[in-house]
């Protein structure tokens, strides 16, 4: 009998929220973190909307702390903030002789650093600083190194998809008995590299995004870190640790379609979704809640929805988008996105799809549209769709039927 997976430790922060508590009563209040740009120095700042950590470089240094130096990029802030607050969570300064590993997921790595890099280049004729912590990895060093964590350390860059296939690879190492337990998730950053190639694809959205509505219009992108602490079943019974919730499948396909757009089909969604299913030995019919990629992209939405469709038939679960909340934070998404589903489980709530009003004529199925309070949610579905066709679906349930918190008292703690 393959060993099981339990979630124990979580940490985040993001737009709407500094840690997991700000996060949560944010999600409740339905409160979104979208706006301009205030942070980043772009010529774009009048355009575009964005889900942007209202810190800056040196109040990040504050949150994580640790004093301001030159060497750590934002991305490395955001993630060692997160990791901070998931490792406390999860005890893993504790039991020490288990072996741990860290699997965390970027793609802009310390590419802010490399843009100030650039310009002094041009101007100063002195040895730079700032080189030094644009390395893609150098978020996940800096990570481990702060909390000790030798046994494993990598690195996840499959864009959109990269946190989530973060913890599908921390599942199977604890799988294979390779590691006990496992921090995985990612962070990611907004940068000018970041804005201005999302702006060549055409696929920003000016106003607040709405995925799944007929006139969605694109992306608002997004920045933060989201980390969570997995241990197997025998881990468990030597930290004590008390299992949030179970990661109980997770499915990964990549079907090249094209560099950047999805399938018109949906196939590989589909068979992300499908694979999940299977490997968590439930029923479609048993997934309570859908957290969809949900981008707003007129290609995205409508795929993803084919695949749900086609995988669910005439049963499709209550299904919602929580990027008008928080922006598309790419890289670190699919930690963010498990998190607020692992919320629902939590809490017994279903988060609502913002800004939607019209549903896509293609598709048989409208997203919540309002916050859903007092519903059964045993089981949910969290996916991740990345370039190249690069697609995850990761699964979580409750571990029991009793251990639902009440969501009205989460809004005032």
């Amino acid at each position: 009998m393959p060993q099981r997976i339990f979630v124990t430790g979580y940490g985040l922060i993001s737009c709407i929220g500094n840690n997991i508590r700000e996060n949560l009563s944010s999600l409740l209040q339905s409160r979104p973190g979208t706006g301009v740009p205030k942070q980043i120095e772009t010529s774009l700042r009048d355009e575009l909307m964005v889900g942007e950590v209202p810190k800056s470089h040196r109040e990040l240094f504050g949150l994580a702390g640790l004093l301001p130096v030159e060497g750590y990029s934002r991305n490395s802030l955001l993630g060692i903030i997160a990791a901070q607050e998931a490792a406390a969570c999860g005890r893993l300064d504790s039991h020490t002789g288990l072996k741990t590993g860290l699997i965390s997921a970027t793609t802009v790595g310390g590419m802010d650093r490399c843009e100030l890099f650039y310009n002094d280049f041009l101007t100063n004729d002195t040895r730079n600083i700032y080189i030094d912590s644009y390395e893609c990895a150098d978020s996940t060093e800096k990570i481990a190194s702060m909390l000790g964590i030798v046994d494993f350390v990598t690195t996840i860059s499959t864009a959109c998809s990269s946190a989530a296939n973060a913890l599908m690879l921390g599942a199977r190492m604890i799988r294979s008995g390779r590691l006990d337990r496992v921090l995985a998730g990612g962070c990611e950053s907004l940068t000018k590299f970041h804005l201005n190639g999302f702006n060549a694809l055409k696929i920003l959205d000016k106003a607040p995004c709405k995925p799944f509505d007929q006139h969605r219009a694109g992306i608002n992108l997004g920045e933060g870190a989201a980390y969570l602490v997995l241990e197997s079943e025998d881990c468990l019974l030597e930290t004590g640790n008390s299992p949030i919730c179970e990661l109980a499948g997770w499915g990964n396909t990549c079907e090249a379609f094209h560099q950047t757009a999805s399938s018109p089909d949906g196939l590989g969604a589909y068979l992300a979704m499908k694979i999940a299913l299977e490997i968590s030995g439930l029923a479609s019919r048993d997934i309570s809640y859908i957290n969809a990629h949900g981008t707003g992209t007129d290609n995205n939405d409508l795929s993803e929805g084919k695949a749900i469709e086609r995988l669910f038939g005439d049963r499709i679960p209550m299904v919602s988008s929580t990027k008008p909340f928080t922006g598309h934070t790419t890289s670190a998404a699919g930690a963010m996105e498990a998190i607020f589903s692992i919320f629902c489980l939590q809490y017994q709530v279903i988060w609502p799809n913002l800004n939607f009003n019209e549903r896509i004529h293609e598709l048989s199925f409208s997203p919540v549209e309002k916050l859903v309070t007092m519903v059964p949610v045993n089981a949910v579905m969290s996916n991740s769709f990345g370039f190249g066709g690069n697609d995850t679906s990761l699964i979580f349930k409750k571990v029991n039927a009793n251990n639902a918190d009440n969501a009205d008292n989460a809004v005032n703690e």
